[in-house]
């Protein structure tokens, strides 16, 4: 069967993408929160190819290469710079790998990425001429391994998610560039989010929209506003905790009454969030009101998880491998149908 291209696929309907790697990986013990580096790949890749195939099972269209964080400067900051390209490299082949083995009808789509530096500076020449570098060396690599899309994400800076889909366009493939304003609800070089947008699709972006940073009640209303604008495709990729209107973005969310243990580190972010998280149908409501509106690219991001992915999924009217497995709460020992009386009294004093 011919592998349908991500436009095509985007025509035709919803695609969703997982991510969320980061959190996800380190909940389950690979990687150190804080320093978030993505040395699963070589350390433990059956970890990585087995949350791959989590997000494969949930529903996911494209199988995104984890290197997130995987550039050279987080690799100086931890002086591993010299495991910068095999850790690529490898993170690029366990994607191509289970993109190779669908659990649905055909092949899913491996995605190489690029995301923010941590050193482009507005005004500064020589972090940007080292961001250029960075961004071209990886999209390099995705390139050489077979990558169908690449996918450029968490941009906080315009210029960067500019240069970074400049990048892309060069190699030739389907370009995904999404967005992360922080908490000033601007670009931190003064863009406005709404504009940052409007640029890219001028630029040639194929897919525009946001991730990470915002949950979905402080995402949504800037989609709502670019849909009405964009001509091209959108995306959509929240993360799953409650932020608002006083609280934009995961970074500054104040501890809230069930959190009686405050962090070492004084900070709910970012390992001490939990209490903070939206339920499922949180984010299915989300995912659905998106879709709604003609946004078709559509996923969770940062501490994302594979039943937040089948929720995603289900929400858009898809039945996933996954599906067989959503909650059955008609067999629930105290809250289903058909079970003892006395068992259905206890549901209200358990």
């Amino acid at each position: 069967m011919k592998k349908r291209g991500l436009i095509e696929r985007l025509n035709q309907g919803p695609v969703i993408c997982a991510e969320g790697f980061l959190f996800e990986i380190e909940k389950r013990g690979y990687m150190s929160s804080g320093e978030f580096v993505p040395m699963v790949s070589l350390e433990n890749p059956e970890a990585l190819l087995n949350l791959h195939r989590d997000f494969q099972h949930a529903g996911s269209d494209i199988v995104q290469a984890f290197t997130y964080n995987g550039h050279r400067e987080k690799m100086r900051v931890i002086g591993k710079e010299e495991l910068l390209e095999p850790l690529n490299r490898a993170a690029l082949q366990i994607a191509k790998d289970v993109a190779k083995s669908p659990l649905g009808k055909e092949p899913n789509l491996m995605a190489g990425n690029i995301s923010n530096s941590n050193i482009w500076k507005e005004g500064d020449n020589e972090s940007k001429i080292e961001v250029h570098r960075m961004f071209s060396e990886m999209v390099e690599w995705a390139v050489d391994e077979g990558a169908d899309i690449l996918i450029g994400e968490t941009f906080y800076y315009a210029e960067e998610a500019y240069t970074a889909l400049d990048i892309i366009q060069k190699a030739g493939l389907p370009s995904v560039i999404t967005i992360a304003p922080m908490g000033v609800n601007s670009m931190m070089d003064g863009v406005s989010v709404l504009d940052t947008m409007k640029e890219l699709e001028q630029r040639g972006a194929d897919v525009v929209g946001m991730n990470c940073f915002r949950g979905p009640e402080t995402m949504m209303p800037y989609l709502r506003e670019a849909r009405k604008i964009l001509k091209c495709h959108m995306a959509a990729l929240p993360i799953p905790y409650r932020t608002s209107e006083e609280h934009p973005t995961f970074f500054n969310l104040p501890d809230d009454d069930s959190c009686t243990c405050p962090a070492p580190h004084g900070r709910t972010f970012p390992t001490a969030l939990e209490p903070l998280l939206c339920n499922r149908y949180e984010i299915g409501q989300f995912a659905k009101d998106a879709y709604k509106m003609g946004i078709n690219y559509l996923g969770v991001c940062c501490l994302g998880n594979p039943m937040l992915v089948r929720e995603v999924a289900h929400a858009v009217g898809l039945t996933v491998p996954a599906s067989k497995y959503r909650e059955k709460m008609e067999n629930h020992f105290m809250y289903g149908k058909d079970i003892p009386k006395h068992m259905k009294d206890y549901g209200n004093k358990a």
